[in-house]
């Protein structure tokens, strides 16, 4: 899934983009030119595509942009959600041939170029996305400039030789190596463990804005080291590949769980916390990657259109409370999806934990579902307030 790329020059070369069946596509290359593999993906958010490209989660994957005219905006320096872009590469239908921002420090296609995004535009997504719609994210390579000229069987072998997103432990490569702490906004509740899974700055940056000195933790801590900052609660982020795949991140839950620290976790920390309980996981056919999911909230019977981008799922009861198979006592289904009804929240009833399957800091909107950050400041509150009692 590395990139092998050069400067985009500037007039555009040919580029193909490669699907695992033998589908191929031809447009013209966009931001860096040579060679680059992942999984790919569709997104439907028609706003957001800086969120977008440095959002952790997309470590990995080639990411189809299903709105057709991308790039308006340009780049800036505000609305990044972490250090770098993380995309393995970039599909467009329409670049935008102009920025008109008055943020914009650069246009898209130089950041990528810069960055060594390899992407291709000018072809037709929506006939991408319908084909994915159908047959499923699958590997997939854009090859651009002279590679785009490579003999097509063996650019179908290029992709097919790449490794598939299933059992794919992704986090070391999107995890800080160094502790970072964001101090807390007003009132200080207490010092918050964050495992860094694939982390976003408007994630620290809500849970410092309730109370918490959020401490962002590589994601090889241990019990220990969490222990160490003395917190309140323990929380994990978003993030690529298979929760499948990350038993150690799963193992460390439990002692989080077993020591009665009270947990929230978000996208891969959905997962791992399923995991953890005793349930599986296991693979959408396309995922969920946009800005307009329809989620139920059990609770209030209240409808939120979520922000979502996740390719696996929690397998669970969805209707009724059911006894957690590692022994954390009962647990329920607390959020659905209703495209699909696919597990979008998880809560424990009688430790304090719970979790959502999408991304309720979404930086882009929607922001329905921000209120969780709030419910998570009151368990912590809550259990606090228990232990002073004892």
């Amino acid at each position: 899934m590395n990139n092998t790329s050069t400067t985009a020059p500037s007039l555009p070369q040919p580029a193909v983009l490669v699907l695992e069946d033998g589908t191929r596509h031809r447009g013209r290359a966009y931001g860096a030119v040579g060679t680059t593999l992942g999984e790919v993906v569709f997104a439907t958010g028609m706003s957001g595509y800086q969120e977008t490209l440095t959002d952790p989660s997309y470590a990995g994957q080639i990411v189809l942009q299903t709105a057709p005219h991308i790039g308006n905006t340009g780049m800036n320096d505000e609305d990044t959600e972490s250090r770098r872009i993380w995309v393995a590469g970039y599909i467009v239908r329409d670049p935008s041939r102009v920025v008109s921002n008055w943020r914009a420090n650069s246009s898209l296609d130089e950041t990528l170029a810069r960055d060594g995004i390899v992407g291709i535009s000018g072809i037709d997504t929506r006939a991408v996305t319908r084909h994915i719609r159908s047959a499923g994210s699958m590997r997939g390579g854009i090859f651009s400039g002279p590679d785009a000229a490579l003999d097509p069987e063996e650019q179908l072998r290029i992709v097919t030789d790449a490794p598939e997103m299933a059992g794919q432990n992704l986090s070391a490569q999107v995890s800080v190596e160094v502790a970072a702490v964001t101090p807390a906004v007003g009132d200080r509740l207490g010092n918050l463990a964050v495992l860094d899974l694939g982390v976003k700055q408007a994630t620290v940056d809500n849970l410092a804005r309730r109370g918490f000195e959020v401490h962002v933790l590589p994601q090889t801590a241990t019990i220990e080291e969490i222990k160490a900052i003395d917190p309140v609660a323990v929380f994990y982020s978003n993030g690529p590949g298979d929760p499948a795949a990350s038993d150690g991140h799963v193992a460390l839950l439990r002692e989080v769980l077993d020591e009665k620290l009270p947990f929230f976790g978000i996208c891969f920390g959905n997962q791992l916390l399923g995991r953890a309980l005793g349930l599986g996981t296991y693979k959408l056919p396309f995922g969920h990657r946009g800005i307009n999911q329809p989620v139920l909230d059990k609770s209030t019977g209240r409808v939120e259109i979520t922000a979502h981008n996740h390719g696996f799922a929690v397998d669970a009861p969805l209707d009724e409370p059911f006894d957690s198979p590692a022994g954390y006592g009962r647990i329920e289904v607390s959020h659905i999806g209703l495209n699909d009804r696919v597990v979008e929240g998880l809560r424990a009833l009688d430790i304090p934990a719970f979790s959502v399957q999408y991304h309720p800091e979404a930086a882009a909107g929607p922001h329905d579902a921000n209120y969780l950050f709030d419910r998570f400041r009151d368990v912590v509150a809550a259990h606090l307030a228990q232990k002073d009692a004892k």
